[in-house]
């Protein structure tokens, strides 16, 4: 991949596994130190030792995104391992199944705190250290088609999604003048141990009914799309939901 990122540092939540973990990974393909954050030490570890066995730079820092303290010290670790920040994504992220009948205040709680909370604490933390840089930044968040689209029994998730589309368009206005720009990716239905719990008939069964092109959206398409957003070539892009999602948006398959 071409080195588009070099000399820049990325701060990426939910880097052990999944979408944030392929985020980190090619944004350190592409030349960027990064460094992942998440709850799960040992994951965090494998994703340094696999970056740098192909020759990236990467630290980890444990810790939880929905606690303002944790998130504070996850970027003041960027700083100190590599000396500023650059890129954010905003990856770590729950998916409870539910109706508002059926889950608990705290389950509703979790998902607003791990889903939304810790979009707003990044960018809290994170803007300060870009605004002392003076050069600018990029912010990318990872929402989901169902923050502008619900489907049945995912209360809390699209409401949280839905905050975090509204979230980033929020901070893309108030720190455009600071050159931080800010984005929303929303996937669809993606490859990714979030959904492992899907059973396979019915997952392919609500493919075929709602995604016009055929197949599973991968987790390095979307990082693919992160890489852009977080580049020099997205300069004058902010405050935009880019979709992933096989066409499911343009309207029903059948």
């Amino acid at each position: 991949m071409p080195r588009t990122h070099t000399d820049k540092v990325a701060l990426v939540t939910g880097g052990g596994s999944g979408i944030g973990l392929a985020c980190a990974q090619a944004l350190a393909e592409t030349g960027a130190a990064v460094v992942v954050s998440g709850r799960t030490q040992a994951k965090l570890d494998r994703a340094v030792q696999t970056i740098a066995a192909s020759g990236g730079q990467a630290a980890a820092v444990a810790g939880d995104v929905s606690d303002g303290a944790d998130v504070q010290r996850m970027v003041t670790a960027a700083t100190d391992a590599f000396g500023r920040l650059d890129i954010v994504v905003c990856s770590a992220g729950i998916s409870p199944a539910g109706r508002v009948t059926d889950i608990s205040e705290a389950e509703w709680d979790e998902c607003l705190a791990i889903d939304l909370r810790s979009v707003f604490l990044a960018a809290k933390y994170a803007i300060p250290v870009l605004q002392r840089q003076g050069d600018g930044g990029a912010l990318i968040n990872i929402a989901g088609t169902l923050g502008i689209r619900p489907c049945r029994n995912k209360a809390a998730y699209a409401a949280a999604k839905a905050g975090v589309i509204n979230l980033t368009r929020a901070v893309a206005l108030d720190y455009a003048a600071d050159h931080i720009r800010c984005n929303v990716i929303c996937p669809g239905y993606i490859d990714t141990p979030l959904n492992d719990g899907f059973d396979p008939v019915e997952r392919d069964a609500f493919l075929a009914d709602s995604q016009p092109l055929p197949g599973l959206i991968q987790a390095e398409e979307v990082a693919a799309m992160a890489c852009y957003l977080a580049s020099d070539a997205a300069r004058m892009v902010t405050g935009q939901v880019f979709v992933i999602d096989g066409g499911q948006q343009a309207g029903m398959n059948r």
